[in-house]
């Protein structure tokens, strides 16, 4: 049986291959790290999506209502 290569057994690994594995486990932390923190911006974005297109709505039924209460004192006014 080939021995497993852990931290625990660490001493089958030379000295470059140590290193190599340290620099693949800094690595990989920091995408993850990015990966983590990019899902939370993600998360936040779609929430201020949310509310820009619900804002967007309202400011769109009130704009039409200001059409037409504009449109109904245009018809008032006398030619």
């Amino acid at each position: 049986m080939n021995p497993v290569l852990t931290r625990e057994n660490a001493g089958n690994y030379s000295a470059g291959m140590q290193a190599e594995l340290d620099a693949l486990e800094s690595k990989l932390a920091l995408l993850l790290e990015r990966y983590h923190a990019m899902c939370d911006e993600t998360l936040k974005l779609r929430q201020q999506v949310i509310s820009l297109e619900s804002n967007n709505k309202q400011m769109s039924e009130k704009l039409e209502q200001a059409r037409i209460r504009a449109e109904a004192l245009l018809a008032k006014i006398p030619d």
